[in-house]
This record gives structure tokens, sequence and C-alpha cells, in this order.
């Protein structure tokens, strides 16, 4: 099965959905959990290390602020490892907050960049829409095939 990059990556309605269809979700929520449960991790209500900015310059020029170097060492190990991925624009903020907007954008350009299935929705305003929504995500995830 495939590995999924989740944006917002915070949605854990898409962890979900994503781990229901057999596939592997790459969200913040585990790649965070996974760091605060390793041992000598310095600023917890961080949840990251000091390094992690300087990880973070593979993805993004120094000149970025750190916050975005130190977010794109979370996501960016997680963009290269992706196989397709779910895109979810104007999403409501209970639905998955990122938290930096450039980060956001970075995300979606790196995501872009990638030759793999993506996923690409509006997030629904109304009840039918949202029914549409929920189709559209699970049709996609059904037909997922990972290129060998």
């Amino acid at each position: 099965m495939a590995k999924v990059f989740i944006y917002p990556a915070t949605s854990l309605i898409l962890t979900d959905m994503v781990t229901r269809f057999g596939h592997t979700p790459l969200s913040s929520a585990v790649a965070i959990r996974e760091r605060i449960q390793t041992a000598g991790l310095e600023s917890v209500p961080l949840q990251i290390t000091p390094e992690e900015p300087k990880k973070g310059l593979r993805w993004a020029a120094v000149e970025v602020p750190s916050g975005v170097r130190g977010r794109m060492a979370l996501y960016g190990p997680m963009i290269e490892e992706c196989e397709a991925a779910i895109i979810i624009n104007d999403a409501d903020m209970a639905f998955g907050c990122m938290g930096c907007a450039r980060t956001n954008e970075l995300i979606k350009f790196l995501i872009r960049q990638k030759e793999i299935p993506i996923l690409d929705l509006t997030y629904p305003k109304d009840e039918t829409e949202g029914v549409t929504f929920v189709a559209a995500i699970k049709r996609f995830l059904s037909e997922l095939e990972v290129k060998q």
C-alpha cells in the first residue's frame, strides 16, 4: 500500500481515512509522537531540538524564518517519503491547523513538484459538498496504486 502525505498534516480525520483504506498516513501527529517519545528531547513543549532549524535548511533557505525551517525538518522527510498526497485547501481550523502560511505554501509546492498521485480538494461548505468530499477521498484511496 502507499505512503500518503496528508495536508493539513494535523488532520486526524484524513489520517484515520488513509489508515482505514490500508495505506500509511504521513502526518505530523505521528512524527511528533515519535519525537516526544524519544529519550533526550530537550524542548518537549516545542517538540523540536535546537538542531531542527539546521536540518530544515535542506528544504528552506537560510533567509527563511527559523520557524519555517523547524517545521520543514518535520515535514520535509515525510514529503520525500510519500508516494501519494491528499491536499485539502481552505480547510476549517478544526480540520487541522498548520500554523504557518509560508510553511503551508512551501509544503504544497514541494508536493506538487513530485510525480505522485495527488488528490487536491477544497474543504466542503455544506452537507452535500461534504458527501462529495468524502466520496472523492474514498475513491482516490481505493484506486491508489504504488509505482514499483
